[in-house]
């Protein structure tokens, strides 16, 4: 088997509005569906949740606060998932919740780490 890294970028929004049931009920989908996953036995790692905030650097030294000032989604997080091919990691990032909420998973092979 393969690693894939799935990414998750959702739509950057004000999350001081929603209220504690509806985040309960969010965290509760994203629970589920990474279980999901768990139960498979396909978890390989699950990565830290990221800051909105950030900085980038861009070739001959150009910084701009980011990390993506051009687009109206952000990277959450991150898990890596193990895998046949990256068609079977795709099966994995379905029902993610970040989907829901008008974002994307995007799948990544990583090099060099089979099972």
């Amino acid at each position: 088997m393969k690693e894939f890294m799935l990414l998750f970028r959702q739509p950057s929004y004000d999350f001081s509005n929603v209220s504690s049931e509806e985040m309960r009920a969010l965290s509760k989908k994203w629970k589920e569906w990474m279980d999901g996953i768990t139960a498979q036995e396909r978890l390989v790692s699950e990565g830290p949740r990221l800051a909105a905030e950030g900085k980038v650097l861009n070739s001959g030294g150009v910084i701009t606060d980011g990390p993506f000032v051009e687009i109206k989604e952000q990277l959450g997080s991150f898990i890596i998932v193990k895998a046949e091919n990256i068609d079977e990691a795709t099966t994995l990032a379905h029902g993610c919740p970040a989907i829901d909420e008008g974002g994307s998973v995007e799948i990544r092979p990583i090099y060099g780490r089979q099972y």
